[in-house]
This record gives structure tokens, C-alpha cells and sequence, in this order.
């Protein structure tokens, strides 16, 4: 019953292929990884780090959590 009354935050989680290190262009939007959307960032957090681990091979290779609640309600109070 507490989750449904905790102020859903949501976050995106999102990785793939960079043209380059110093930017955040992907080489092919096609092949971006969605990973999910997640109801806080420590949920998101949780998953970027695995995701990232992943990949730590691949100097290229990025994610990134993207902080939607603050793009679906801009105003919003610690948003």
C-alpha cells in the first residue's frame, strides 16, 4: 500500500552506440537499447549499472538514465 501512495517519478533507462566519445549521438537510432522505465532513479540507477557493466568493454557503447518526470511536468516542485 506505500507504493501506491509514493509520488511516481519516472525514469528512462536507454544505452547504445556512440559516433563519438566526446558526444551524445548514437551511430544508429535503430539499434538504440531501450532498456525500460522505472517508477524512481534508484530503480533506474539499479538497472543503468548492470546495463553499463555490461558494456565497459566498449569505450563506444553508453547508457543513460533520462529523468522523464521532469520533461512531463517541468514546474513541478524538485523536479
Amino acid at each position: 500500500m506505500a507504493e501506491a501512495t509514493q509520488k511516481q517519478l519516472l525514469h528512462l533507462v536507454i544505452g547504445g552506440e556512440l559516433s563519438s566519445l566526446e558526444g551524445v549521438t548514437f551511430t544508429d537510432l535503430e539499434k538504440v537499447d531501450i532498456v525500460g522505465l522505472y517508477p524512481n532513479y534508484a530503480a533506474a540507477y539499479a538497472v543503468w549499472k548492470q546495463k553499463a557493466q555490461m558494456t565497459v568493454d566498449s569505450a563506444q557503447t553508453r547508457y543513460f538514465i533520462v529523468h522523464l518526470h521532469r520533461l512531463l511536468d517541468p514546474e513541478a516542485a524538485g523536479a
